[in-house]
């Protein structure tokens, strides 16, 4: 007999490894106006909305388990350049095209996707690839 799993409310975090932590903080904070929550030697936590947290963790410092008071946190590292989109409103897009290049961050890719929603592509300063998207994009993503 096949059981349906549990349900899953959505994530709660995404994480990216970089090497310079003071440059990708001031690429989250002061560019992308997140608001760190939690500063530490091996990582950042900032809000990137409602129930949503991006960590940045210092690449190479996050292997080894971390004991804490209610329990163990696993070790986990990665190399190479990673990927994560954030939710934008299609009202928000031009904007957002606007407000990167007053910044000097450069749009890598735009994407319209079959379902009508687009993708702006660009790099945080350790070449990590970010997305703004806005719907429709998944079928689980109209707006």
């Amino acid at each position: 007999m096949t059981r349906k799993p549990p349900a899953i409310a959505g994530i709660l975090e995404t994480a990216v490894y970089v090497d310079d932590m003071e440059a990708s903080h001031t690429f989250y904070s002061n560019v992308l106006g997140l608001e760190r929550m939690v500063a530490g030697d091996r990582l950042f936590a900032y809000n990137a909305g409602p129930a949503q947290t991006l960590l940045v963790f210092h690449r190479g410092h996050t292997g080894e388990d971390v004991a804490t008071p209610g329990g163990v946190v696993p070790g986990h590292d990665t190399a190479g350049h990673g990927h994560f989109a954030f939710h934008i409103s299609t009202d928000e897009l031009q904007a957002w095209r606007e407000y990167l290049k007053h910044h000097d961050v450069s749009v890598i890719s735009e994407v319209v996707w079959p379902a009508g929603g687009t993708s702006l592509y660009f790099k945080d300063p350790d070449g990590n690839i970010l997305e703004l998207a806005a719907p429709p994009l998944w079928p689980n993503f109209l707006s």
